[in-house]
């Protein structure tokens, strides 16, 4: 059985289109339904929802627009309460996934429970450069934080089993960043990620798309974001502390050892509630590897700036810049990993 669950925020024409395709393509092949989260669209977009009502989808709705993570898990709650036990494909209303790419990413499943398949565009031909560097940049940023090479993070189209109906619905964000956060608490919990090619589909230019470059890109990027204004807090907390205890007691190691004390104490604490949200993570535990990692990242950052100022003579400005960017991402990946790391299920 494959459920086909689409959001959907005031659709045209496009979306009538697609279930027609759907039906015509296969209903000789698999037995199906198609599940339409209207996300709170306004009244005069009740008569697409009628016709796809007509046209045999179950309509579930939003009183108000949510995001489409929230449209997403509410049609994962009426999966999961309603027992359904299958192959689960979400895709977008607005005509980028053909059929046959439907159907492609569910047969990707082959009953694989832990699997996550994602169906990557390769992004050849006329294709808006606002979506090209958007997608580059995401993907650009997801591996260096991963580990992981995907060409695609923000497709829309995934298949999956029901099995993971749970885990998806623990995943936090109600907007776009949720298909993001998807992939990024894939590794921590034991989700393998397969990426299947899909054909490319922009129609006028994607002018129906309900995605705002700034505001949705920013919400994508806010685990980055956070983790970096709780380092920049940390360090500024350091600073201004190095300086008070310099003038209180005069002694400078003794003011370098407290204030980095403190400020390491804030930065573990921000990390552990704000940039990773794991109140439920030992603290002692974190705690032991957070101050680990402390002494590991220490060394080298010492050993970088040596190699790149003394071994291939870069000015010292520009060794420590190059040092504190590539232990930054660093460090965010063994913390989100590792000393955060939520159980699997």
């Amino acid at each position: 059985m494959l459920e086909i669950v689409i959001p959907a925020y005031e659709p045209d024409e496009k979306l009538l289109i697609l279930i027609d395709s759907l039906k015509n393509t296969l209903r000789n092949t698999t037995d199906f339904d198609i599940l339409i989260i209207n996300d709170g669209s306004s009244s005069e977009y009740d008569t697409i929802f009628t016709a796809a009502s007509k046209k045999g989808c179950r309509i579930l709705s939003h009183r108000i627009n949510q995001g489409k993570g929230a449209a997403l898990k509410t049609g994962f709650s009426y999966l999961l309460n309603s027992g359904f036990k299958g192959a689960i494909v979400c895709a977008d209303c607005d005509g980028q996934h053909r059929p046959s790419d439907i159907l492609k990413v569910s047969a990707a499943l082959k009953n694989d429970s832990r699997l996550l398949v994602l169906g990557c565009r390769d992004f050849i031909g006329k294709i808006p450069l606002k979506s090209i560097i958007g997608n580059k940049l995401t993907s650009l940023l997801y591996t260096m934080i991963s580990g992981q090479n995907l060409k695609d993070t923000q497709t829309g189209l995934r298949a999956f089993s029901s099995e993971l109906l749970p885990w998806l619905l623990q995943i936090n964000g109600n907007r776009y960043e949720y298909e993001m956060n998807q992939l990024l608490e894939a590794k921590d919990s034991n989700i393998v990620l397969q990426c299947i090619p899909i054909e490319t589909i922009y129609e006028n230019r994607n002018e129906g798309t309900h995605f705002h470059p700034v505001k949705d890109s920013f919400r994508i990027y806010l685990p980055i974001f956070k983790y970096l204004f709780s380092s920049l807090l940390a360090g500024s907390i350091d600073f201004i502390l190095l300086f008070l205890f310099m003038k209180l007691t005069n002694n400078l190691l003794f003011s370098v050892v407290i204030s980095r004390m403190i400020s390491s104490v804030i930065n573990f604490l921000c990390n552990k509630q704000l940039v990773f949200n794991k109140s439920k993570v030992s603290t002692g535990e974190s705690f032991v590897k957070y101050y680990l990692l402390a002494g590991f990242m220490l060394l080298c950052n010492y050993y970088l700036i040596r190699f790149f100022t003394f071994g291939i003579s870069l000015p010292l400005t520009f060794s420590k810049i190059v040092t504190e960017v590539l232990l930054f991402l660093l460090s965010y990946k063994i913390q989100k990993n590792y000393i955060f790391k939520k159980n699997k299920l």
